[in-house]
């Protein structure tokens, strides 16, 4: 059985938490900041979980985790 290749755009984007749910940071959170309000910037500074309809999709796209 042939290795399977993973995405690397989405190891860039993702990290698997210990429980095997998956991560992934905001958008909106790199450049024009002064606009934004320290609100708004700390919070898109924290993770979120993918959503549950787009899980199996990023799953595929990570066959081995991420380490």
């Amino acid at each position: 059985m042939p290795k399977l290749k993973t995405h690397k755009g989405a190891a860039k984007r993702f990290r698997l938490t210990a429980t095997g749910k998956i991560k992934r940071g905001h958008s909106h959170a790199r450049h024009i900041l002064t606009k934004k309000t320290n609100k708004r910037k700390r919070l898109l500074d924290i993770d979120a979980l993918v959503a549950t309809a787009d899980q199996k999709r990023v799953e595929a796209m990570l066959p081995y985790g991420r380490g």
